[in-house]
């Protein structure tokens, strides 16, 4: 019980930090302490809610959140998530982790490959515009 509490004030904490899905951290914590895979992908969607809502008013209260975007990427999650959840109940638990970790792998080779790179432009994510 205390490692699970532990667990997710941590993934709470880096959450809410780095605004990264509890679910991108947590859902590997699980499995990695024995969770089977599909239990580990279903119980997480709790904690995902608790910690987006809970950093949705963190950062509303420093005024840095677009609604507007942020309820365009809600409807396409929730779209999103209906599809994921049926083609995840149709995946055995061991493909659920090699696809799961391609996924880890790919963000951290990108997150690697962007240290090394110097963008134009250091006030711009690229995207949008370029604000």
């Amino acid at each position: 019980m205390f490692l699970l509490l532990g667990m997710g004030g941590a993934v709470g904490f880096l959450s809410g930090m780095f605004g990264v899905g509890g679910g991108f951290l947590m859902t590997p914590l699980l499995i990695f302490i024995g969770v089977p895979s599909t239990v580990a992908v279903a119980t997480e969607a709790n904690q995902i809610v608790a910690s987006s809502v809970s950093g949705v008013i963190a950062h509303t209260r420093r005024k840095n959140v677009d609604f507007k975007m942020g309820s365009m990427l809600l409807i396409g999650g929730v779209i999103g998530a209906q599809f994921g959840a049926r083609v995840g109940m149709k995946m055995q638990g061991e493909q659920l982790r090699i696809l799961l970790a391609l996924m880890v792998l790919a963000v951290c080779v990108k997150l690697g490959f962007d240290l090394m790179v110097t963008p134009d432009d250091l006030f711009s994510l690229g995207i949008g515009g370029g604000h």
